[in-house]
């Protein structure tokens, strides 16, 4: 996919990241930093699907979407982080336009199939504490690789038309992208033709790819609430407060950031707070969505115990 040429004739056939840090002098200390991010997130995302699968008390939907989490938080750090460590590597800042576009869709792909996969995280907990007489039929198996289909097939369409709409803009220069990845926000402030309609586009898909998970995930979490006060056993209550607390942190951090990047139409200037928010939603929720799933389950605790000591657990 080529750039269209601008009013000038000309067409802007790279950009230029100018990543975290300006001061080549601070390049190797980011480098070390982000190299150690990226095999704690690979090796804690790892970790978790090697507990998942020597464990027979984590063959259940919930670890089924967690596993399937993990493997996303893995691809969303890997679609930035690399190419980015590349780049500190050759001291070179340039990425050609189309690799700019493609890493544009795989991060929308990655971060779209999350927005729906914590939404049936929400609904497995709703159905496991409200409906425990149904839910081994309403949260079957094929139940659940249809919901993680359903979330594939939707933000693939989602990040596809992105991408086609973003490339029908004209980029005749400047072509400095004040990030360490190329994002919908940042591409648009470098056209030289309206992004109205692009800016439109992102905010009606964002809604329906943000809106309506976070309206289900919130109604959700209001029936789980209120059968939880309901338990009479202090423990009972504590346990299930605990697996929606982890699972609610991870949701909070993912929607938070994401609002921030994409929901402030008509902004024109880029911030660092925008490299901050992308450290954020790449880099950190990735790196701690283990840490949060398995601090407090003893269940998960026990299998990474197991896949340390190299032993199997028995059904």
């Amino acid at each position: 996919m080529e750039p269209e040429s601008g009013a000038n004739g000309t067409a802007v056939a790279e950009f230029i990241l100018l990543g975290l840090v300006e001061t080549p002098g601070l390049w190797p200390a980011v480098f070390v930093l982000f190299l150690f991010a990226y095999l704690v997130t690979v090796g804690g995302n790892l970790s978790i699907l090697a507990a998942i699968l020597v464990e027979p008390k984590l063959h259940t939907p919930m670890y089924f979407f967690l596993g399937n989490l993990s493997v996303l938080d893995m691809g969303c750090i890997t679609v930035t982080v690399p190419s980015m460590l590349g780049r500190l590597l050759s001291h070179k800042r340039t990425v050609p336009y189309a690799a700019c576009l493609t890493q544009l869709f795989f991060f929308h792909l990655l971060a779209g199939v999350d927005c729906f996969l914590l939404t049936a995280m929400a609904y497995d907990r709703f159905l496991a504490i409200c409906r425990p007489l149904t839910y081994s039929t309403r949260m079957s198996q094929t139940v659940q690789r249809i919901l993680v289909a359903v979330s594939w097939a939707c933000a693939f369409s989602n990040a596809l038309t992105h991408t086609v709409a973003i490339s029908t803009l004209n980029f005749c220069g400047p072509n400095v992208i004040n990030h360490f990845y190329c994002d919908l926000p940042q591409l648009f402030q470098l056209s030289c033709s309206s992004t109205q309609l692009n800016e439109l586009l992102l905010f009606g898909l964002g809604v329906l790819m943000a809106g309506a998970p976070m309206i289900l995930i919130v109604t959700s979490y209001i029936h789980v609430a209120a059968a939880v006060l309901r338990i009479r056993s202090a423990e009972g209550r504590k346990k299930a407060f605990s697996t929606c607390g982890s699972h609610l942190t991870v949701v909070g951090i993912f929607y938070g950031t994401g609002i921030f990047s994409y929901m402030r139409l008509g902004s024109v200037e880029a911030s660092d707070k925008d490299k901050g928010i992308g450290i954020l939603n790449t880099i950190i929720s990735p790196m701690l969505n283990p840490l949060i799933y398995s601090l407090r389950n003893p269940d998960v605790q026990g299998a990474l115990r197991r896949v340390l000591m190299g032993k199997r657990a028995f059904a």
